[in-house]
């Protein structure tokens, strides 16, 4: 049995906790709002740069919005 590692995020908690839209976030990181959904979401894998940057933009560690399960 293959075990798969997903990446998972907790960028929706974050972005709560500074009162910031998808479109807000989205705007800052150069991406449209509905990359910032498809992240969340987990249908889509952000590269490692646009990962790093959600990170600056909220102000989070890698580790407190990124992880794998």
């Amino acid at each position: 049995m293959e075990n798969k590692l997903e990446l998972q995020n907790r960028i929706r908690m974050w972005r709560a906790e500074k009162r910031m839209s998808q479109g807000e976030l989205a705007e800052l990181v150069n991406v449209s709002r509905q990359t910032i959904s498809s992240i969340e979401n987990l249908q889509f894998c952000p590269s490692a740069k646009l990962a790093l940057l959600i990170c600056v933009a909220l102000d989070k560690k890698f580790e407190e919005v990124f992880y794998f399960e």
